[in-house]
C-alpha cells in the first residue's frame, strides 16, 4: 500500500517526479525539530538508516507495490545507496527530507515506511507532502493509517500548517487510508495523481 511520493524522492505534488527525503545537512531555513522516533499503540517509527537496507529490501520486495508508481523493487545494495542519498538531503535550505521505518513495537519487525518533505515557500508557512508504504504481507491490518496518522499529528504539532499527499486515482486502498487519517481530495491532479489535503478534526464544543 502506497500513498504520496515514494522511493526516489521529491516533491511530486508540486514539482513532478519524486527525489528522496531525510534530514541531515539540509533544510536549514525550515524551523522544525526532527523526531528520532514516534510511537503509536502498535508501531514505532524510527529514522531510516543505511543499516535498515537489507531488511527493507525484503519488506519492499513485492512488485505489486509498484503497480501505481512504476519501477521495480530495489535490492539491499540499491536501497543502501538510496538511503545514503536521503541522508545527504536535498541541498535546498527551504526543504527538509524526513523518513521513518515503521516497525511493530511488539517484535521490532519492519513493515513499511513513511516519509515527508517539509518546505517553507517564500513568504509562507511550513508545508509538507507525505507518503506511506506498507509491505504487502502486512497490509489490511490498519498499519498504514496508524503510521500516517502519527506522522501527520507530529507534523501538525511541529507547526506544519499544510499537509498534502498525491494518490493514484485507481489506488482505492491508499485513498481509504487517507480518508481514515483525515485527508480529503482537493480536485487538483499532478502527473495523473489526485492531490489530497489533510483536514484537522474540528474540536468538539
Amino acid at each position: 500500500m502506497t500513498g504520496g511520493p515514494v522511493w526516489e524522492r521529491g516533491d511530486r505534488c508540486r514539482l513532478g517526479r519524486p527525489r528522496s527525503p531525510s534530514a541531515t545537512g539540509t533544510g536549514r531555513d525550515v524551523e522544525i525539530r526532527e523526531a528520532a522516533g514516534l510511537d503509536t499503540p502498535r508501531l514505532r517509527l524510527a529514522a531510516v538508516t543505511e543499516a535498515d537496507a537489507e531488511e527493507m529490501a525484503v519488506v519492499l520486495s513485492d512488485p505489486r507495490l509498484h503497480e501505481f508508481i512504476g519501477g521495480s523493487p530495489l535490492g539491499a545494495l540499491e536501497l543502501r545507496g538510496q538511503y545514503r542519498r536521503w541522508a545527504a538531503g536535498s541541498g535546498n535550505p527551504r526543504e527538509l527530507w524526513l523518513n521513518w521505518v515503521v516497525r511493530l513495537r511488539a517484535t521490532g519487525e519492519a513493515v513499511g515506511f513513511v516519509q515527508a518533505t517539509v518546505n517553507r515557500p517564500p513568504g509562507g508557512g511550513l508545508a509538507a507532502e507525505v507518503a506511506w508504504v506498507t509491505g504487502v504481507p502486512w497490509q489490511g491490518r490498519g498499519f498504514a493509517a496508524e503510521a500516517a496518522a502519527a506522522l501527520v499529528g507530529w507534523l501538525a504539532d511541529a507547526g506544519v500548517g499544510d499537509v498534502t499527499a498525491c494518490i493514484h486515482p485507481q489506488h482505492r486502498a491508499s485513498e481509504r487510508v487517507a480518508e481514515r487519517v483525515g485527508f480529503a481530495p482537493t480536485g487538483g491532479t499532478v502527473k495523473g495523481e489526485r492531490v489530497w489535503r489533510y483536514r484537522p478534526p474540528v474540536p468538539s464544543q
